[in-house]
């Protein structure tokens, strides 16, 4: 008996370290998946709700190919609010809109997969989309997952829009986001979560591999982009108010999980050629997940110019973590990021909307000694080598991106 006893013992503890071991294993490959800041673009900024179709994305997925986009590292189509129908099937699962998406989304993800991209859409976790229609995910939950994977869907954007039954609170916004994250990793599908919950929450980094941190982005679908704050619109930011929300959770940022401030706003969504520029070094600085909200189909020579620099792509995926600002004087800033080469990225920012500034960089007191070569990121010509302090006159709401190698 006692013999026995010993063998059930031993059987017992074997299941619980492969129960823990394979717990451990799916928690490490879903977070393997974002080991640098995820790339791709979405369908909201410039598309709405109303404005996207089974035929559109196909032309986009090309688009992506033809532009070298999917070259340049942005592998993620991901579909927002639109594609869904207006109800839930019988069983409770997702059922597709019969006009828009006559297909399904099946057909468009082995197109993605065919064409080397990935691919993902929006839901919701509560009980109603963001436009009040009865689609949410609470209570089906292992439905809609089995779907996504059944599809063969990459990335999954849970947005917090709407609870009927009783109201959001913090706890149940913590239990149905870390179900859904329990049931991605157990799918056997890899899948990356986007938390879309408007602010960090120190649980985030735990359950997914990007959340939101501010509100949405001021952008085309709502009638335009910002840079900053000149004509606020209620629960749409500037471009200069979410990246100062974002770098006060800089610290969470790492491999595994980044801080996402929403998708940029480039192309003619209301920003300067000046703006984007500094708006995409901003988001390379601070590690954030590159997401286009722009019409990849047509896309003019400075907006490519931009996006598919290869230098910025480079330092936003670069794995050192999140960069920040550390500079900040009247309407000048200065935001840096620190690369694994030794190297430090700079950018210095003159958001005055009409008076040039002149911009310092401290070199020796933030401890960059001895003569340095500094490179503009956006032209790739070598500026000089300089020590101690190196200063630029900036043009208004403008920036210089720079690398500098000791």
């Amino acid at each position: 008996m006692h013999k026995t006893w010993i063998k059930i013992t031993v059987v017992l503890l074997l299941l619980q370290g492969l129960t823990v071991g394979t717990l451990f294993s799916q928690s490490q490959r879903f977070k393997d998946l974002a080991a640098t800041p995820p790339m791709g673009w979405n369908s909201w900024n410039w598309f709405g709700k109303h404005d996207i179709n089974e035929q559109m994305i196909r032309e986009v997925i090309d688009a992506m190919v033809s532009s070298g986009l999917r070259d340049a590292g942005y592998d993620y189509v991901v579909i927002d609010g639109g594609w869904r129908d207006r109800k839930l099937g019988p069983n409770g699962e997702l059922l597709c809109h019969p006009v828009k998406f006559p297909n399904g989304i099946k057909p468009l993800a082995d197109y993605a997969h065919s064409k080397g991209l990935k691919i993902g859409v929006h839901t919701v976790p509560g009980t109603h989309d963001c436009g009040g229609d009865p689609v949410g995910g609470y209570g089906h939950e292992e439905v809609h997952v089995r779907q996504f994977v059944d599809w063969g869907l990459d990335f999954i954007k849970l947005d917090k829009c709407q609870f009927r039954k009783g109201g959001w609170n913090e706890g149940l916004v913590k239990e149905l986001y870390s179900k859904w994250s329990k049931l991605m990793q157990e799918s056997g599908r890899d899948m990356i979560l986007n938390i879309s919950a408007y602010a960090y929450r120190d649980w985030n980094p735990e359950v997914s591999q990007m959340s939101r941190t501010t509100l949405d982005i001021a952008a085309k679908v709502t009638g335009g982009a910002n840079f900053i704050d000149e004509k606020p619109v209620k629960n749409f930011l500037s471009v200069m108010t979410i990246a100062e929300q974002n770098n006060a959770v800089a610290e969470h940022a790492r491999p595994g999980y980044w801080n996402d401030p929403d998708m940029m706003v480039t192309g003619e969504q209301g920003l300067t050629i000046e703006e984007q520029k500094a708006h995409f070094a901003l988001w390379c600085i601070m590690s954030s997940p590159l997401f286009l909200g722009n019409d990849p189909r047509n896309m003019s020579d400075a907006e490519k110019e931009i996006i598919l620099n290869k230098t910025a792509i480079a330092i936003n995926q670069d794995p050192t973590g999140q960069g920040t600002r550390i500079r900040q004087q009247d309407d000048t800033e200065i935001w840096a990021k620190k690369l694994n080469n030794g190297k430090t990225a700079f950018l210095l920012l003159n958001r005055n909307p009409q008076k040039m500034a002149t911009v310092s960089l401290p070199l020796s007191d933030i401890g960059i000694t001895g003569k340095v070569r500094i490179q503009d990121v956006f032209t790739q010509k070598h500026i000089g080598t300089f020590s101690g302090k190196f200063s630029r006159t900036i043009a208004p709401r403008s920036s210089l991106f720079i690398v500098v190698q000791p």
